[in-house]
């Protein structure tokens, strides 16, 4: 036999071990970008909220607000917070808190089962 046919299978077998790792790397990719968009709406939440809480003294109406941008994320698992200081003029902010659960399977391993995220945005107080 040629060494080339004796090598033909070995690529083959190769492939087959890799392949496994490179399933759940790419599983574990897929579920940091489910993560980062999460990020992104839980950031225009906080502005969102921010926004309402420039205008309007109503923690419930801010919470509303903020709950109602963040579009995909699951309404009972955003805490808002709002943090007023003093009066008109004065700054106002809006923390925003979500809890992710990893939803990719088979990359539990990789990543722990729910990632905490935050999001706070300030703005002045429009209203004494």
């Amino acid at each position: 036999m040629r060494p080339s046919e004796r090598e033909d299978g070995s690529a083959v077998v190769e492939f087959a071990l890799l392949l496994p790792i490179l399933f759940l790397v790419l599983l574990a990719a897929v579920q940091v970008g489910l993560i980062a968009k999460d990020q992104l709406l839980l950031t225009q939440a906080s502005r969102a909220g921010a926004r309402e809480a420039a205008v309007n003294l109503d923690d419930g109406a801010v919470r509303e607000a903020a709950v109602t941008s963040a579009g995909g994320l699951d309404p009972t698992r955003i805490d808002v917070g709002v943090i007023r200081e003093g009066t008109q003029g004065d700054p106002v902010t809006v923390q925003v808190a979500y809890e992710v659960p990893v939803a990719t399977p088979l990359a539990g391993w990789l990543l722990p089962p729910t990632v905490e995220l935050h999001a706070s945005a300030t703005m002045r107080q429009e209203v004494p």
